[in-house]
């Protein structure tokens, strides 16, 4: 069934649009983030759319001009191309750093991304990235092929560190690289797949994404149909969400076949919708007064980033929180959500 257009309205009324998931049940703030120390031998770990052609209103030419079928078509605005594109991060190997156990690859630095990947025994390996803005953005390197980590401070120096686990919480540097960053489009970090959005061409959220944005006029039409679908058709998993394994990042299709999913998994199933539609999305994480949380901004070409689902009743604008939205018809938890400055960036993916 083909879902109402938003109306002129209500697409200038949305000046704001961002999609928040929630992740109090999920761990603490500290789990898998390591301090930000500076790099030594050891530390310690821390616990377009696309318009359809004129010639498309060719078959209804012999029509009377002023019947009412004809000024319906007229009037109608048109679709945006629901093509997926999914961009294919690459490790090419012509700009690495490595050794005998390791290889960071930033060929592709320039399109906001490196590539690491660790061949040797150790079963705890670490890669931290931190970038001009200082923030430390720390994954668990796993091996077994290349894996896509963004670089989303933007331009300038980011230093890149694989560590590998020695004892304990003590880990030691295994290799790194020092890196004069220029990325040329700011949004491509936020279009490829990546560790904690990882999605390909074949992947069955793509396809759903796909399915859901035919028809829509506009991006913002395909983030409320993603919204809407998502939080109608995702159930919150308390027993999972109740002891999150240590470093987990989620399997999109997994989630959406499942139909249930700790707040993360919201978000990154939310994101890798979108970007395949072409829709810049950031994964965001941060707090919610004493809460981590997690979720996503969405950048448009009418309206720039949109940080924060706002819903406008009339009078005010109200913050939504897709995870309470499916969840919840608390009162005082909206309340809650729809105060922005209750939530506190910390980093983006």
């Amino acid at each position: 069934m083909r879902m109402p257009k938003l109306s002129a309205r209500l697409r200038i009324l949305l000046i704001t649009y961002s999609m928040t998931i929630g992740l109090c049940a999920c761990g603490s703030g500290s789990d898998n983030l390591p301090v930000d120390a500076p790099v030594a031998d050891t530390y310690g770990e821390p616990s377009q759319s696309s318009a359809v052609p004129s010639s498309a209103d060719t078959n209804i030419s012999s029509a009377d001009a002023s019947s009412p079928e004809t000024e319906a078509v007229a009037d109608a605005e048109p679709l945006r191309d629901a093509t997926p594109v999914c961009l294919v991060p690459r490790a090419d190997g012509t700009a690495t750093a490595s050794n005998d156990v390791a290889v960071i690859d930033y060929s592709h630095m320039s399109d906001g991304y490196v590539c690491a990947n660790y061949t040797g025994t150790c079963p705890k390996v670490k890669l931290r990235i931190t970038g001009p803005d200082t923030v430390v953005y720390t994954y668990d390197l796993h091996g077994g092929g290349y894996e896509t980590f963004p670089l989303s401070s933007g331009d300038g120096y980011y230093d890149v560190t694989i560590y590998e686990n020695i004892s304990g919480t003590n880990y030691a540097t295994c290799l790194y690289a020092d890196l004069d960053v220029q990325i040329t489009d700011a949004f491509s970090p936020f279009l490829y797949p990546n560790q904690y959005v990882n999605f390909t061409a074949d992947s069955k959220v793509v396809a759903k994404g796909q399915e859901l944005a035919e028809g829509a006029s506009s991006d913002l039409e395909v983030i409320t149909r993603i919204y809407d679908y998502i939080t109608q058709n995702i159930t919150y998993d308390y027993d999972k969400a109740s002891d999150p394994p240590t470093g987990y990042t989620s399997d999109v299709d997994a989630i959406l076949a499942s139909g249930t999913g700790i707040c993360l998994d919201y978000a990154a199933v939310m994101a890798s919708m979108l970007r395949s539609q072409r829709i810049p999305t950031r994964l965001e994480v941060g707090y919610a007064q004493d809460a981590y949380h997690a979720w996503i901004s969405v950048y448009t070409a009418d309206t720039g980033w949109l940080n924060g689902i706002i819903e406008f009743d009339g009078n005010v604008w109200t913050l939504v929180d897709p995870t309470f939205g499916a969840n919840t018809d608390d009162k005082t938890l909206k309340k809650f959500i729809g105060d922005g400055s209750n939530y506190i960036l910390q980093k983006m993916y």
